[in-house]
């Protein structure tokens, strides 16, 4: 008897309700199908790419290499391949949504590509094109300082309180933060006007174009310390020894330096989003050597082997069988649904409004 199992048991495994034998099949002759490509490349933005790669190589007896880039470097490698029509990479996971649809799918560099076994429990809004996983930004404190988050209304933070104490990535040169205020004003703008007459028992009155414009302009007039990472927002509100008392927006994926000394804590209740999931596209290249291989290695991402390197930094799997670690650092599972959704049906609106919310953002901007 095999004392190992067959790369498909391993893979039925990892998902929470057993495959049908149709579905064997075709994932059988799917992964048959990828045994005699040729190698894959794979782009994403993180680093944990690299072991991805590996890991499904390993499983699979394929071989699939994974290289780190920014999403830029990566649209402009793949549009650059396809113009040439010298396909070398794959696969990617573009965590620019609104470009990647923008200046890949809708040029018909890439294509989007769900399992079919998956069809039925991923949902919808996550499969046009398909959204693979979602990283989730939010408000944090410092425990430190704090038993609880001292805000509990975004209003809050454009008060002469938190004057020069907010921490965030500068959304001049972060489009993910102004994708974020143009899905707020699309989707989201009543929530923030109810917000308002939650924060002060008054309607808000304003003369901008919605109660989103409102918010942004009076947060950026409010000396937001702007940092150029992550890291640097983190470590403004995290740090132990920290003499100044701020909150502000950071990936839970800081939440893992906690374990260094950091004391970060999610603003849990925040109203009316304690933050936001950014979606990144798996995409495949049109003209790929070996689109069978570049299949089994999107939804081997679907599984949850394939995605736990990133799990553990609170990136949530669009496959609603796949939990976050018991681990996890932010504890943001148990708060799911206080983020705002962002919705790439108008992620091309997102795209054409950038310049609009770096513009207001820029121009409302006060040290």
């Amino acid at each position: 008897m095999k004392q190992t199992l067959t790369a498909l048991a391993v893979f039925a495994a990892l998902t929470a309700s057993p495959l049908t034998h149709a579905q064997d099949s075709q994932l059988q002759a799917l992964i048959d199908a990828a045994r005699q490509e040729q190698p894959i490349t794979v782009y994403a933005s993180t680093g944990k790419i690299v072991q991805q790669a590996k890991s499904f190589s390993a499983q699979y007896g394929l071989q699939g290499v994974g290289v780190k880039a920014d999403a830029p470097q990566i649209i402009e490698i793949m549009s650059r391949e396809a113009q040439a029509k010298n396909v070398r990479t794959d696969v990617a996971i573009v965590e620019d949504a609104p470009a990647g649809i923008t200046q890949l799918l809708d040029k018909g560099y890439v294509q989007s590509w769900v399992p079919d076994d998956l069809k039925g429990s991923i949902a919808d809004r996550y499969q046009q094109p398909l959204t693979l996983v979602l990283a989730p930004n939010v408000f944090a404190y410092n425990t430190a300082h704090h038993a609880t988050c001292p805000v509990n209304n975004i209003w809050q933070l454009t008060q002469p309180a938190w004057r020069g104490r907010v921490a965030m990535q500068d959304p001049g040169s972060k489009p993910a933060y102004t994708d974020w205020f143009s899905q707020l004003e699309t989707h989201y703008d009543a929530q923030i006007r109810a917000a308002y007459q939650q924060a002060f028992g008054k309607p808000l009155q304003t003369t901008e174009a919605s109660a989103t414009a409102a918010w942004v302009k009076a947060l950026a007039a409010n000396g937001v310390l702007l940092t150029h990472s992550d890291n640097d927002a983190a470590a403004a509100i995290g740090a132990p020894d920290a003499k100044s008392d701020f909150v502000g927006l950071v990936s839970t994926a800081k939440f893992r330096d906690n374990k260094q000394g950091m004391t970060l804590g999610l603003c849990s209740g925040m109203q009316p989003f304690i933050g936001w999931n950014y979606p990144s596209l798996g995409v495949i290249a049109t003209g790929s050597r070996s689109p069978n291989s570049a299949k089994l290695f999107i939804r081997y991402l679907l599984s949850a082997e394939g995605i736990a390197p990133q799990g553990v930094d609170g990136k949530m799997s669009t496959n609603p069988a796949v939990s976050l670690p018991a681990d996890e650092a932010s504890g943001i599972g148990a708060h799911r649904g206080e983020l705002m959704e962002y919705l790439t049906a108008t992620a091309k609106e997102d795209w054409r409004s950038r310049q609009d919310w770096q513009d207001l953002w820029s121009l409302s901007v006060k040290k």
